[in-house]
């Protein structure tokens, strides 16, 4: 199934050379869909990630930054612990991807066990990114020209019509193929979670111990 998806949507933009909303021109010569291309098998052969990672929430109060350690598997399995500030380091969020878990350092011993997800907690993960672009029945794609190099934009809807997070965008590095920067913004288009990435590793062996406390 994900052979046929990815033969589909590497025929779309083929043909189409889709642009995302965001003005970004599409792909326009050679090099730049082979980039795309090599991006989406990267996309659709994703099984799990590890990531290190800046995470900030933007709202009318301000903005929040978090450091932290991502752990998350395709199959809906993640870990999420932060690593700073210095009064939340240690705080960890674990889903077997049927229980959530969470850890509060600050108070010694207690695991407490959450019965829904939020999409402010679950939309942080690359992984929730590629099932929401996978889903998508249009391609958008665009490409970025940054002083680091060129980079692929990709867009996804985020399901569930919530106001504040309404489109999610992926900027991976052409020469690496790595995700550089993941952006979740709202209906207004105003960006409320930004993700940086600074350590990315794809498919990696992973303990299933680290999804449970």
């Amino acid at each position: 199934m994900k052979k046929l998806i990815l033969a589909a949507l590497l025929l779309t933009v083929t043909l189409t050379t889709a642009c995302t909303d965001s003005g970004l021109p599409g792909p326009a010569n050679e090099a730049e869909i082979s980039a795309f291309e090599q991006v989406q098998r990267k996309m659709v052969e994703l099984e799990n990630f590890r990531a290190i990672a800046t995470v900030e929430f933007n709202s009318n109060k301000g903005t929040n930054t978090y450091e932290t350690v991502q752990h998350a598997k395709i199959s809906g399995e993640y870990r999420v612990e932060v690593t700073g500030p210095a009064h939340v380091a240690g705080s960890v969020t674990a889903s077997d991807g049927m229980q959530i878990f969470q850890f509060n350092s600050r108070v010694s011993g207690r695991v407490s066990v959450l019965v829904q997800e939020t999409p402010e907690r679950s939309e942080i993960l690359l992984t929730s990114f590629v099932r929401n672009y996978l889903s998508c029945p249009e391609i958008s794609v665009g490409v970025a020209d940054m002083d680091e190099g060129l980079r692929t934009v990709l867009e996804a809807t985020v399901p569930g019509n919530h106001p504040y997070l309404a489109i999610s965008r992926l900027w991976v590095d052409n020469e690496t193929l790595l995700p550089v920067k993941l952006v979740v913004l709202d209906q207004d288009g105003a960006e409320r979670i930004v993700i940086t990435y600074h350590v990315f590793e794809f498919n990696v062996e992973m303990d299933d111990a680290l999804f449970t406390l």
